[in-house]
């Protein structure tokens, strides 16, 4: 099996279960702040299964990155991908938000700033503990 299959169903098992814990959170606090909130078992069963798919792909998808072979922008474009994608198709299928273009415009214009914001502050983070580490070498 490829070493990065390999890797990436293995990080998928290990942080899967993150998607079926942070949903019934969400969950919890609604029924905290909603009087009339309540679900039926078949919604509770889609959620459950629908976020540990999406964590399990989000975990898998940090793989992207570790490809040698492949340059950034090839690792990035695959990593945004494959998560924006099951976003999308988490959040439609859960009705978290509807099925309509503009709806799925914002929360592809919210997706992206997230994104962004987050691969830059990574990318800066880790060129600072780089330039650190090579101070230290020299």
């Amino acid at each position: 099996m490829n070493k990065y299959l390999k890797s990436f169903l293995h990080r998928g098992l290990i942080f899967g279960g993150f998607g079926p814990i942070v949903v019934g959170i969400v969950y919890f606090v609604l029924s905290l702040t909603i009087d009339s909130f309540s679900l039926s078992g078949g919604e509770v069963l889609l959620a459950i299964v629908s976020t540990y798919l999406l964590a399990f792909l989000q975990a898998g998808a940090s793989v992207f990155n570790q490809i040698e072979e492949w340059s950034t922008a090839r690792s990035l474009f695959f990593h945004f991908a494959t998560l924006y994608i099951a976003y999308v198709i988490c959040y439609l299928v859960n009705v978290w938000i509807p099925f309509e273009p503009a709806v799925i415009l914002i929360f592809t214009a919210i997706f992206i700033a997230v994104y962004l914001v987050i691969w830059i502050s990574v990318f800066f983070s880790v060129k600072s503990v780089e330039k650190r580490l090579n101070t230290k070498l020299h």
